[in-house]
Order: C-alpha cells, then sequence, then structure tokens
C-alpha cells in the first residue's frame, strides 16, 4: 500500500502552493520553497532503487489526474489574486514563480504520464492539459521525434555539451515547437489535406489557448490573464529542463539502437515519487507505454544527484558543468562505443571542455558543430 501512498508527495506539494496562492500576501511565495526543501530531503534520504509492487491501475492513477487539476487550480488562484485581490508586485512575481514551478517541475510529470497511455480517456485527459504549459502539440516532437531521436544530432530535446539551462532553454522551446507544426503538416499533406488545414492541431491548440485565458479572465479580468500568461511562458521554459536533465551531453549515432544508458536517471526518494517516475527515465525510452510504476531502476547507471539540487545547480551553469555533469559524462563516456566517443570528443572540443579521452579514438562521422 506505501507503494501507492508515496505518489500522493506530488498532489500534496500542489495543495501547498495553493493554500499560499489562496491566503495571498507573503504566502503565495510557499509553493516555490517547496523546492529547495526538496533538494534537501532527496539529498539527506538514501537513493531508491526499489521496483514497485503495484498492480491497480485505477488507484495508481489517482494521484496523477489530482496532481494533473490541482496545477489548473494554481492558475485559477493566480489570476484571483493578481486580479480580483491585488497583491504587491513583489508578491506578484512571487505567484507566478511558484505557479510556474508548480504546474511544471509537479505537473509537467502527471500530463506527460497520460498523454502516453494507451486509453483513449486519460490520453486525451493529457493532451488537454498541455495548455498549461502552452505546447499543446507537444507529444508530436515529443514522441515521433524525440523518442525516436533521442541523444542525436536530430533531436531538439537533447542539449550539446557546454549549452547552459538558459540558452537551451529557449532553443529547444523554438526547435520543439517547429518541429511538430512540420510533423503535422507533412501527415496532412500525405492524406490529401492542406498544411495549414482546419484539421491541423495548431487551430486546435491555439482555440484551448484561447479558452484558458477567457477562464482566467472571468476569474481575474485582464490582470489575471496577463499574470497567467507570463505563467505559462515559465512553465514552457521550465519545461525544458526535464529533458535538459534527462539527456545533456548524452550522444548516440543516428540510426543506432537505443539502450538504457542513453538516459540519465535521478533515483532519489522524493525524485521518483514527486514526478512519477520521469527520473527514472531508462525503461521509458524502451518502451514509452509502460506505466510509470512499471518501470524499473537501471541501477548500474551512472548516478547523478536527485533532480532537485541538479535544477539549482544548473540556474548557476558553472557550477553544473564543473561539479555535477562533467564528471558524469566522463564516467558515461568510457561506457560509450568507440563512434560515440568520437562524436563525445568533438562535442567537449567545441564546449571547450577537457579532452579526457585516449589520442586512438577515430574522428566523428558527420558531425556538425552549432
Amino acid at each position: 500500500m506505501f507503494d501507492y501512498l508515496r505518489y500522493y508527495l506530488s498532489p500534496i506539494t500542489i495543495s501547498i502552493a495553493v493554500v499560499g496562492l489562496y491566503l495571498g500576501g507573503g504566502y503565495v511565495w510557499l509553493g516555490l520553497i517547496t523546492l529547495p526543501g526538496l533538494a534537501l530531503g532527496d539529498a539527506l534520504l538514501p537513493r531508491d532503487l526499489a521496483v514497485r509492487k503495484m498492480s491497480n491501475q485505477a488507484l495508481a492513477f489517482i494521484p496523477v489526474i489530482m496532481s494533473s487539476f490541482l496545477a489548473f487550480l494554481t492558475y485559477a488562484l493566480l489570476a484571483w489574486q493578481v486580479g480580483a485581490v491585488g497583491l504587491t508586485p513583489f508578491n506578484i512575481l512571487g505567484a507566478i514563480l511558484t505557479t510556474g514551478w508548480i504546474a511544471t517541475i509537479v505537473g509537467v510529470p502527471a500530463f506527460h504520464e497520460l498523454f502516453h497511455r494507451r486509453s483513449a480517456f486519460l490520453r486525451n485527459l493529457g493532451l488537454c492539459l498541455q495548455v498549461m504549459y502552452m505546447d499543446a502539440t507537444r507529444e508530436i516532437a515529443h514522441v515521433v521525434g524525440h523518442h525516436i531521436d533521442v541523444d542525436t544530432t536530430e533531436d531538439s530535446d537533447t542539449a550539446r555539451r557546454g549549452e547552459s539551462l538558459y540558452y537551451f532553454g529557449l532553443k529547444a522551446m523554438r526547435g520543439s515547437f517547429l518541429m511538430s507544426l512540420k510533423m503535422e503538416s507533412d501527415g496532412l499533406e500525405k492524406k490529401g489535406k492542406g498544411r495549414w488545414s482546419i484539421g491541423h492541431r495548431i487551430w486546435r491548440a491555439l482555440a484551448g489557448l484561447i479558452a484558458f485565458e477567457a477562464i482566467m479572465f472571468l476569474i481575474g479580468g485582464w490582470a489575471g490573464v496577463a499574470a497567467c500568461f507570463v505563467g505559462l511562458l515559465l512553465a514552457r521554459f521550465l519545461l525544458e529542463t526535464f529533458n535538459y536533465f534527462q539527456h545533456y551531453g548524452q550522444v548516440r549515432i543516428i540510426g543506432s539502437p537505443i539502450e538504457k544508458r542513453h538516459v540519465w536517471n535521478h533515483l532519489g526518494m522524493l525524485s521518483r515519487a514527486m514526478t512519477f517516475e520521469i527520473t527514472n527515465h531508462a525503461d521509458h525510452h524502451l518502451n514509452p507505454y509502460l506505466a510509470y510504476y512499471e518501470l524499473k531502476p537501471d541501477k548500474d547507471a551512472v548516478v547523478l544527484p536527485n533532480v532537485f539540487l541538479c535544477f539549482m545547480a544548473a540556474l548557476v551553469p558553472p557550477l553544473w558543468h564543473r561539479l555535477i555533469i562533467m564528471p558524469a559524462l566522463k564516467e558515461w563516456d568510457m561506457r560509450a562505443t568507440p563512434e560515440e566517443q568520437a562524436l563525445a570528443r568533438q562535442q567537449n572540443k567545441v564546449a571547450g571542455w577537457p579532452d579526457w579521452f585516449s589520442a586512438d579514438i577515430p574522428k566523428a562521422p558527420n558531425f556538425q558543430a552549432t
């Protein structure tokens, strides 16, 4: 039973933010304060390598759905506090940061879990909820692009070595959006329809965003709409941090098999529970239809700190590069194939990083630095 209960950490954390946003004033910062708290707690607790003993999907998805709707409630409360109640500029900032953090880092794993399900109801619910990070076509580039091209130069969701969180976030926002548009247009064209016909998913995504902001307008007027729009932009940017920490600097030859090692895992006790196993990521790339509780930890993977600590470190790029990811990538590279080592060596060179390879590694094939 504890395996089912542990995943209520996500709705409980969102509920803390909900209470703070409801109380208003300085309490709006409560949700954001959970970030350092989770980072410290996860660092003090032992790594979680256990396989979950869960079989009842209905019970397992209760906290997933709770988290999804609580994330929507944070936006509603943000619009209400800013537009109807009134906050100081400083507390408006706190309310937006809290909503962006909660609706993304805590909410996105729930949405991600839903739109990967075979159930039409759960999948469509997950697709609709993507409006909360302003990317309702996300699953196109994610499923058809990222899951096929992961760690290759074709994947806009894999950060190159030397890229900061800020640069990658902006680049990935643009890359995944343009990829989704192209894939959808190409699919329509193959069916004999116009590339921008009414069946294009972008029009439904735009309608969903308008409907979402219309609800926020009814709650908080134009001030509420503006605050939520900024929150959506922040959430859209923070969404890319998941891929930043899941695949940073890893390489793979285009067309080669995807293996468990082509993913970073963050197997902290709180990380796994909070994110519905999105940080226990290796099995997900081998079979994206596995439910979160069916994913098995890769005990042989290179060890990284918990995802919350990684996020805080990446806000200061030299800390992330020097103290966390460079040592991890050096170990990862020693387990890579010779062809992957060649790609990694060139990325190190482009990034201005040390060359920790032997001199007999071959020249990388078809690598283009950006």
